[in-house]
């Protein structure tokens, strides 16, 4: 089991693929495979923790100068599945996303313009010699992206009010890999008959293309991580954002714009108070 930390560090969900170990290469196989028998497994706060323990050094280490060897385990079937961290490579993709996300003088106070040059042109190198990297593992900062709950069901819901330990809540999703295919169809089909493009289909399209990288027989994982923390104890445990996503869906399907919209209404509500406390952070 993952060791419970008693510092938490918020505020992101995580959108994780975890991957048989048939999947890799003989050599990262045997890696993971000796990797996967530690009885000192780690958890998201271990690994947010240690990307975060890099930005305290004078000038902060935008990213890792070498890629983490560790990752995320569990058991699907008793087969044995891993997520890596591949900490570098999100790194620089998050790198990437951070110019969207703060005012020019506010990144450069927050990562100097030499540093993002530097880690720029590192990233650019790499990426020449692996041209079809991708993450096993997605963050979202407070929020749980609405495309994300198009992958999972209600049924599949996990939710633990923590507490024992000074554990700290959990609530996630697991669904099979050819579950959260299937419903990435079913979900862009009944969209695009309802609307014109825009930014819920294209988020639903890249998850979807994301998917399709991994093995089929992969578990798709859904996990509220650190947000658990930025939403009132009553209104998590009473969250069932997959189930109002899944309601819209399937009266769009059916033609009843009046029901998908109130679906939407209630997950604009519940989410309301999370985006309050961004603005006030």
């Amino acid at each position: 089991m993952p060791k419970v930390s008693s510092v938490i560090v918020p505020y992101a969900a995580y959108l994780r693929v975890y991957e048989p170990l048939a999947a890799f290469p003989d050599a990262e196989r045997a890696h993971w495979t000796r990797y996967a028998r530690r009885s000192d497994l780690p958890s998201y706060q271990d690994e947010l923790r240690r990307s975060l323990a890099d930005l305290l050094p004078t000038p902060p280490v935008a990213v890792r100068v070498h890629e983490s060897a560790d990752a995320f385990v569990t058991e699907v079937d008793g087969v044995v599945c891993v997520c890596p961290w591949r900490t570098r490579l999100r790194g620089w993709q998050a790198l990437g996303e951070l110019t969207g996300d703060f005012p020019e003088p506010v990144l450069d106070a927050l990562i100097p313009p030499v540093v993002r040059r530097q880690s720029t042109q590192d990233y650019e190198r790499w990426l020449e010699r692996n041209p079809d990297a991708r993450p096993w593992i997605r963050t979202a900062t407070w929020q749980v992206p609405i495309n994300w709950f198009v992958l999972v069901s209600d049924a599949e819901r996990e939710y633990d009010g923590g507490g024992a330990d000074a554990a700290p809540p959990v609530l996630r999703y697991r669904t099979p890999m050819v579950q959260a295919r299937r419903r990435v169809a079913r979900g862009l089909r009944a969209l695009r008959e309802a609307m014109d493009e825009g930014p819920l289909i294209d988020g639903l399209v890249d998850v979807g293309r994301w998917l399709e990288e991994f093995h089929p027989r992969s578990l798709v994982e859904l996990d509220y991580g650190g947000l658990v923390h930025a939403v009132p104890s009553g209104d998590l445990a009473d969250d069932h954002s997959a189930a109002d996503v899944a309601e819209g869906i399937e009266a769009l399907r059916h033609g009843d714009p009046a029901t998908a919209g109130a679906a939407y209404g209630r997950l604009v509500e519940r989410w309301r108070g999370v985006r309050d406390r961004r603005s006030a952070n």
